[in-house]
């Protein structure tokens, strides 16, 4: 890819496109009175997507931007489960009868920091508010440096169906630069431990654009796991925003790959992964044939939530959990970000909701069109207004860089219908920004 078109387009301030509109757009006005009011108005004949957040870690990633904070102890993870409890029963009770739950992700943080026990009394909790489908989907992020063979069968015993390990990078001195440091034998023993007690669908997530990376440990990184045959793996670029998150600080800036070096990583590591049978899921997720994602792929299905890639169509997401996002059938609501409020909040007796956006018919139609474009590359965009009742000359006419990011080939345009390129598949997140209609404003 170009050196000029990367540049033009690779800006680390483009949102990934999860949900649209996005948080920044989120305004307090909407709160625990509209999360109640549309809690209340769920529909009874379909099925819903939980979400639960656990911000903790034993360490920080340097890297990582997700709310979490690090302990050694016990007690705060037992203070907060007892919260989460909580809440749930605070929800369930909103809701006008029990609803039926097909999908569930424990996220975080390391979720894994929850004791066995301690799980499976979540879990039965959780089966005794919500009724599950046979079928429901429970997945679980891992921080394999602190998995063990116990955890791994509580998972098991508990319904867990898939986990996700978090790898990032297998070279010792990208792991050092980002303190996190672990073996390929610690990789290793938990994906074993999970595969013995029946949870076989495993993802690992790898990174690019780390300090002191470089294509060569990158393709060692992604020939190393393609080794272990794990069912879909997620290619994170790494996003360097220090001004945001304080232990981002603590990287080398200096040790960062420039933004052409962070392409060429990004392109070798997708070139592996093709050529070891996986599938080109989206912007930066890989799976095998016969993997959900795959598919949902391949019978235009695959969704983009605040989770990121799924084959889950539920409409409705309830977020759990200090900074948990949720969409109800109105719009998007997220709990209070620091644990110390949402627990104030929930011990109170109310909803930890602190913010929100509710959705207007035009936000429905440019998130219809960005997920489509996220998802497979490609948006009918006249389809989509005639499905929503809207008119799409609007629509397309108000996207005004679409013309340029034409005339810059990377994307063709007929008929109203938006292809991206395939070679420009790593800046992506610059063609559903042109159906943005809050971005502008925000970046200035």
């Amino acid at each position: 890819m170009q050196t000029p078109i990367l540049e033009k387009y690779c800006d680390a301030r483009l949102p990934w496109y999860t949900i649209y509109p996005t948080v920044p757009e989120f305004s307090a006005s909407v709160g625990v009175k509209a999360c109640e009011n549309w809690l209340s108005r769920l529909p009874s004949n379909e099925s819903v997507s939980l979400y639960l957040h656990v911000p903790f870690c034993r360490s920080i990633c340097w890297y990582c931007g997700f709310p979490t904070t690090s302990t050694r102890r016990e007690a705060p993870v037992l203070n907060y489960l007892a919260v989460l409890r909580e809440e749930i029963r605070l929800v369930a009770e909103q809701a006008p009868q029990a609803l039926l739950v097909s999908d569930v992700h424990f996220g975080g943080g390391t979720p894994n920091l929850i004791g066995p026990a301690e799980f499976l009394a979540l879990m039965e909790f959780l089966r005794r508010r919500f009724a599950f489908t046979k079928t429901a989907t429970v997945a679980v992020e891992i921080d394999p440096r602190t998995f063990t063979m116990e955890m791994a069968e509580a998972l098991g015993n508990a319904g867990v169906t898939r986990a996700s390990l978090g790898v990032q990078s297998f070279d010792p001195v990208v792991q050092v630069a980002v303190n996190r440091v672990q073996t390929e034998a610690q990789i290793a023993a938990a994906l074993e431990n999970l595969r013995q007690h029946g949870i076989n669908r495993v993802n690992f997530d790898l990174m690019y654009g780390l300090p002191h990376q470089t294509v060569e440990s990158c393709v060692e990184t992604a020939s190393r796991a393609v080794a272990m045959r794990p069912d879909r793996l997620a290619v994170f670029g790494y996003a360097h925003i220090p001004s945001f998150k304080r232990n981002q600080r603590l990287i080398e800036q200096t040790a960062l790959p420039d933004t052409t070096a962070r392409a060429e990583q990004a392109a070798a590591v997708a070139e592996t992964l093709v050529a070891a049978g996986y599938r080109e899921i989206g912007l930066d997720h890989f799976a095998l044939p016969d993997d959900e994602l795959a598919v949902a792929q391949k019978a235009g299905r695959l969704r983009r939530n605040s989770l990121g890639y799924s084959a889950d169509t539920c409409k409705t997401l309830i977020g759990f959990g200090a900074s948990a996002i949720g969409r109800l059938g109105d719009g998007y609501l997220q709990n209070e970000v620091a644990t110390g409020s949402y627990t104030r909040q929930i011990r109170a007796g109310h909803l930890a909701t602190s913010k929100g956006h509710r959705l207007t018919d035009e936000d429905r139609v440019r998130g219809a069109v960005i997920e489509r474009l996220m998802c497979d590359l490609e948006a009918d965009v006249p389809a989509i207004c005639a499905a929503h009742g809207f008119d799409p000359i609007p629509i397309l006419d108000s996207a005004e860089r679409l013309a340029i990011l034409a005339s810059d080939e990377i994307v063709d345009i007929e008929k109203g219908i938006v292809r991206v390129r395939q070679e420009h598949r790593f800046i992506l997140r610059a063609v559903p920004a042109a159906f943005d209609a809050y971005l502008a404003a925000r970046l200035g």
